[in-house]
């Protein structure tokens, strides 16, 4: 997947560098992210948070219980808006 993460490293509080397959890497501040949503609610703390996982190219936490979205992760860590645009052709028959 191009947005897969490959490495990730915690800094402090809610910050982690974060490198993805496609090349590009940088630091995703994710506190305003996870501040909001009862699925966050036990990552919030700073202690449990820095205890992330990378599987199938994105980080979880909990076991895999939580994660955030890799298109989510690179569009913060980026700053780079993701567009799909997804055209569907139809045959007739």
């Amino acid at each position: 997947m191009y947005f897969s993460v490959s490495e990730a490293t915690h800094l402090s509080n809610y910050k982690i560098q974060i490198a993805f397959q496609n090349g590009k890497s940088g630091i995703a501040d994710l506190e305003d992210y996870i501040s909001e949503g009862e699925i966050y609610q036990n990552i919030r703390n700073p202690d449990t948070f820095k205890n992330f996982s990378i599987e199938f190219g994105t980080l979880t936490w909990e076991n895999g219980e939580v994660d955030i979205a890799p298109e989510t992760l690179y569009e913060i860590t980026t700053g780079e808006k993701i567009s799909f645009n997804y055209e569907k052709t139809y045959k007739v028959v």
